[in-house]
Parts: C-alpha cells; structure tokens; sequence
C-alpha cells in the first residue's frame, strides 16, 4: 500500500507539470510582418524615409516592377476554426500596407488595407495573353499523338 502511495504521488505531480504547460491560446500561423497596422503608426507622411521605413519593418515583400518607389508589406494570420468547422482555417487578419516614395526617399503615402477594405478594391476585367507559353502547331500535334500512344496501356 505504501509502495502504492509513493508512485501516485510521482504521477500526479508529472501530470501536473503536464497541464501546465499547455496553453489556452488558439493556435495561429503567422506570415508576413506582425502587428502591422501598429507599426505603420509610426511612419509620418513627408517626414519619414526608406531607411526609416527599412527599420521599422525591413525589407518590403513586393517592390514595383518600373522602378523602386512603391513597396508592399503583408501580414496574414490564420486560426483554427471551432469543432463544427471541423478545424479548418480561419482568416483572423490579413492587412496589406502599401508605401509610395518621391524620388528623394521620402514617404509620399501609405495605405494600409484590412481584410475588410480590400474587398472594395475594383480590380480589371481585361486579361493579357501570354504569347511565351504558346505551342507551335508541332508541338501540340506530337503531343496529341504521344497521347494517344500510351493513353491505351
């Protein structure tokens, strides 16, 4: 009985050491820059630099494609969702700041869209065509017949 007794105790306290290291935090995956709407608070229009702006956050995501004026941070945060959802993802926050710089580096704007505001952007209808990944008239033809070689086995 008393042999009992003293392995009891051992398994209560590691299960209490256990317990308590679980957290009752949801889980979250994170990726991008955290915190960005309160960082970009520290950014003043016409008095803030790209230097400034590379300390506070680092290097931008995304620069424009013409020239290096405009730079782009994301932060997006995903949660499980509850038991009914079956833990799929939930979208918790997904903020995009975009930044515009003079010539001289000097922060011109600074627009910062939420999950909320980005469903209003009006985006274009017109597609481009991309001529590069076109086939030749060989190429498909060779193809289709290669398809119908080995489709059969």
């Amino acid at each position: 009985m008393i042999f009992y007794f003293k392995h009891s105790k051992k398994i209560l306290l590691s299960l209490f050491f256990i317990l308590l290291g679980c957290q009752l935090q949801e889980p979250a995956q994170n990726h991008g820059i955290l915190f960005l709407e309160n960082r970009s608070n520290k950014l003043m229009v016409n008095k803030s630099n790209k230097n400034d702006v590379l300390k506070i956050f680092g290097q931008p995501h995304t620069k424009t494609f013409n020239e290096d004026d405009t730079w782009i941070y994301v932060e997006r945060t995903l949660s499980k969702g509850k038991y009914h959802k079956l833990g799929r993802h939930k979208l918790k926050t997904n903020n995009t700041l975009i930044l515009s710089f003079d010539k001289y580096g000097v922060l011109v704007s600074k627009d910062l869209y939420d999950k909320n505001k980005i469903n209003e952007i009006q985006f274009s209808k017109k597609e481009t065509e991309n001529n590069l990944s076109k086939k030749s008239f060989v190429e498909t033809f060779l193809n289709s017949v290669k398809k119908k070689m080995y489709g059969n086995k």
